[in-house]
């Protein structure tokens, strides 16, 4: 398999920095094509019931948009894109579906995203972008992990135990 285009899809949190670093890798390792997409959360589609609209002001959005534009400039830094193929990109929308649309539109071979790590509470109610991107995507998906999660020691330390020590 032949990976020629890459997508970075980031909402420029410290989840997704991880991700950058194993894109960059991946598409130095390749000589790949390096696209990084934003994508503005599309409110409405947040909303339970379709026959709900939610107004907002077009100036608004716009003001975000540019604002995710400029901020996309720099990621990756200069020094790394410097000479590279490197497409930037801003879409409006529900953003798993997004990044899926994009990938399929632009011939994407590896989509690589971070996770956020939620669990419990916060992953069912706000659910995962990556999972659902993993399920739909029609190329490979490497998540990269936030951080390395701290080993969770469950069971008691009994002094006397030889099975624990």
């Amino acid at each position: 398999m032949k990976i020629r285009r890459i997508l970075y899809p980031t909402d420029f949190s410290e989840a997704s920095k991880a991700a950058m670093t194993a894109a960059c890798e991946f598409a130095d390792k390749f000589e790949a094509e390096l696209h990084v997409l934003h994508v503005l959360h599309d409110l409405a589609s947040l909303m339970p019931f379709t026959a709900i609209a939610i107004w907002t002001d077009p100036d608004h959005i716009n003001e975000i948009s540019d604002k995710a534009k400029h901020m996309l400039a720099e990621i990756p830094d200069a020094n790394w894109s410097k000479g590279k193929d490197v497409l930037r990109k801003v879409v409006v929308g529900n953003v798993a579906f997004e990044i899926t649309t994009y990938a399929h539109l632009h011939c994407i071979d590896l989509i690589v995203i971070g996770t956020h790590g939620h669990s419990g509470l916060m992953h069912a109610l706000l659910g995962s972008t990556a999972e659902k991107v993993v399920r739909t995507a029609e190329c490979p998906v490497l998540t990269v992990p936030s951080k390395t999660a701290p080993a969770i020691d469950i069971a008691p330390r009994n002094p006397q135990s030889p099975i624990l020590d």
